[in-house]
């Protein structure tokens, strides 16, 4: 076989790492004079590279993110009360492994959103299905939908291993039909051990207001928030830092709060 056709067979064989760099390859092998085990080592790498790299992107798009944002990049300049310990604890991801939740609170603007996103960014990198939701906007859209896509939206949210939750209560009051999906979302998720991150600038203590029954908002508050440590909000909405587990990993009997500030 010739050039030519190798790298049609390696194409046909769904190859293409090897095939991409299979000139380049033979170039540096007779250049070096390299023993065939290390060229055909160098070859698989670049193989695995790409299959990776197409795993990462694929995981990407299904998340629903719309930016790849990371911690590095934040500025934390901008408010320097902003928990940086608990933010990066979340980071770790530990609260995905151990089927832990989080509840990031804050007023618009004060960067929970990023601190969300930059998460669920780096699960994707490590290799978790993650879901990003625009609370309100996909809780809406999701009362407008048939029976049978309601099911679907809802196996969609409940699946992957991390979901987010972004600017819950964005609206106020969310519809009934919203309501009892939140119930739904949260109470499954619990029993499969799967993570939620919450961001939202109303404390869970009046979730009952903004779903219309303070009885609906029974279910989330205790599977979601059981042994919160959030002392009540003042008007800049501000969890204590007491309210940050001084030290070990989130639970999922114990979410991480973090402060109003984020």
């Amino acid at each position: 076989m010739n050039m030519i056709e190798i790298e049609r067979a390696l194409r046909e064989l769904r190859l293409s790492g090897i095939a991409e760099t299979l000139s380049t390859r033979v170039m540096q092998a007779q250049a070096a004079q390299q023993p065939f085990l290390e060229t055909f080592a160098a070859m698989l790498q670049d193989e695995l590279d790409r299959r990776r790299s197409r795993l990462t992107e694929r995981r990407f798009k299904r998340s629903g993110l719309d930016e790849r944002p990371s911690l590095a990049d934040f500025d934390w300049r901008f408010n320097p009360k902003l928990p940086r310990s608990a933010c990066f604890e979340l980071h770790t991801l530990k609260c995905i492994a151990e089927g832990a939740n989080a509840l990031i609170i804050g007023k618009p603007g004060t960067g929970k959103s990023q601190v969300a996103k930059a998460v669920a960014y780096q699960a994707t990198l490590q290799g978790y299905d993650v879901r990003y939701v625009e609370a309100d906007t996909e809780f809406a859209r999701y009362g407008l939908a048939s029976a049978a896509e309601q099911a679907e939206q809802l196996k969609g949210w409940v699946a992957p291993d991390l979901l987010v939750l972004d600017d819950l209560f964005l609206a106020r009051r969310i519809a009934d039909v919203s309501a009892e999906l939140l119930q739904s979302i949260v109470h499954q998720r619990y029993k499969l051990r799967r993570s939620i991150i919450i961001t939202s600038n109303r404390v869970v203590q009046d979730w009952g207001k903004y779903l219309g029954d303070a009885t609906m908002a029974t279910t989330p508050n205790k599977l979601f928030s059981m042994r919160c440590a959030c002392s009540k909000m003042r008007r800049r909405q501000r969890c204590s830092r007491s309210s940050i587990p001084a030290a070990g990993p989130p639970n999922r009997h114990n979410p991480t709060v973090l402060p109003g500030a984020v």
